[in-house]
């Protein structure tokens, strides 16, 4: 493993470690991270989510956290009160491994972006 791939799972580690903090549960993945930054966008408070919303609560997540990189600008919020964006930028190909630590990044980001803790 490489120094910044090695840097990148300390951090998310530690992130990880603070969520369980705060929620009182440590997430498991990369996907319940993106489901919690979902409903914490959605703004509507933990409740039961059908499987499909929760497929679009992951799906607000990821255009949040990539649009602090410039790849997703919010168009708008419908009459339910979710958010809708929208590409701006094409995101590079890259293999799922590449990906996940894209998403990784992004996500460590947005906590430090939005919550101002820094996660080294």
């Amino acid at each position: 493993m490489f120094k910044k791939d090695l840097d990148l799972e300390k951090r998310w580690s530690k992130l990880l470690k603070g969520l369980e903090e705060v929620i009182g549960k440590k997430p498991n993945d990369l996907n319940a991270v993106l489901f919690l930054i979902g409903v914490q966008e959605l703004g509507q408070g933990n409740k039961n989510f059908s499987k499909e919303q929760k497929q679009d609560l992951m799906h607000i997540a990821i255009c949040k956290v990539l649009s602090l990189a410039g790849f997703y600008e919010l168009d708008y919020v419908d009459q339910e009160g979710w958010p809708h964006w929208k590409l701006v930028k094409k995101l590079p190909h890259f293999d799922i491994l590449e990906q996940e630590k894209l998403l990784k990044l992004q996500v460590i980001d947005y906590f430090e972006q939005e919550y101002q803790i820094e996660i080294k």
